[in-house]
């Protein structure tokens, strides 16, 4: 039995002379949480809907829960999707539209009022859809998904919508399912939040893979920076140059000096520093974050 939820072979889809996206090759392990990340236009919901069927590709392949994409009625079944927002019916309450959506999709009425209680809408359940906030109803919609019990779920910018609290709640729902047995692919320009949950991350840079893997993996191969902060600002521009003339790249940012290094090189740093007149009231090794990690990737293609 294959360990992927998602395998996707030189997947492409082309509008006329515009590639969407080109060759896409990646794998998503069965039980994680994959984030799926790219800048607006860079290919996230065609590969999405491609999953999902809801499209064919140019050309290429790709399985999900090891079927092919070619015979979608033989794993849909086993996918939950919230994409491109939810809709419901306006007069209807969240209840009964997912009620109604049950009894199309033939699920037990009884997952009903839990999923109801699991996206945290116990107290509005029973409140017309058209009185829902933009959360709310990103809440619902996630309800929705959920309502075949998938192994599968998709998400399309989850987030979209919430306060810190619901995005909080949210992450925690991911986690739990995922910890269940869920694989979870959710697509988000939150680049914060999946770098707390995604162990797996499938970058998009204008229909191109840039990277696929784990997400530890990704981030621990990037350079880490120094951060020096005299206790006198004078300082600073001395600082600088010591590090320069040991062969560090380094530059003034927010009154502190940022010197790519290895965060051994501090010691050195200190002593060096030191020995100048120079006292630092503050030193600490960063690692970029996924964010930052991001913008240099997409950035060196670009160039």
């Amino acid at each position: 039995m294959s360990q992927s939820a998602i395998t996707v072979t030189n997947l492409s889809k082309k509008y006329g002379d515009r590639a969407a996206l080109a060759n896409a090759n990646f794998e998503v392990p069965l039980g994680t949480i994959c984030g799926f990340v790219g800048p607006n236009g860079s290919g996230k919901t065609t590969t999405i809907r491609m999953l999902l069927g809801l499209i064919s590709p140019t050309s290429g392949s790709a399985t999900v829960l090891g079927e092919s994409i070619t015979h979608p009625d033989k794993y849909l079944p086993r996918v939950g999707a919230m994409i491109e927002g939810p809709a419901f019916y306006p007069a209807l309450s969240g209840e009964e539209n997912l009620r109604v959506l049950a009894s199309l999709g033939g699920f037990p009425q009884d997952r009903v009022a839990p999923l109801i209680d699991r996206v945290g809408l116990t107290d509005r359940g029973g409140s017309k859809y058209k009185t829902y906030s933009l959360g709310m109803k990103q809440r619902l919609g996630i309800a929705a998904a959920l309502l075949p019990n998938p192994d599968l779920l998709v998400l399309d910018e989850p987030t979209n919508g919430l306060d810190p609290s619901g995005i909080h709640e949210v992450r925690e729902l991911m986690r739990d399912l995922a910890n269940q047995g869920t694989t979870v692919f959710v697509s988000s320009h939150l680049l914060g939040e999946l770098e707390m949950i995604a162990e797996y991350l499938v970058m998009l840079r204008e229909g191109r893979v840039i990277y696929t893997g784990s997400t530890a993996n990704l981030l621990s191969a990037q350079q880490p920076v120094l951060v020096a902060t005299p206790e006198y600002g004078v300082d600073l521009a001395r600082l600088i140059e010591i590090a320069r003339s040991h062969g560090h790249e380094a530059s003034v940012v927010d009154d502190q000096a940022h010197i790519i290094s290895e965060s051994d090189w501090g010691a050195e740093l200190n002593r060096l520093a030191f020995e100048a007149g120079i006292t630092l009231a503050a030193l600490t090794a960063v690692r970029p974050s996924l964010e930052e990690t991001f913008f240099t990737l997409t950035e060196k293609i670009g160039e």
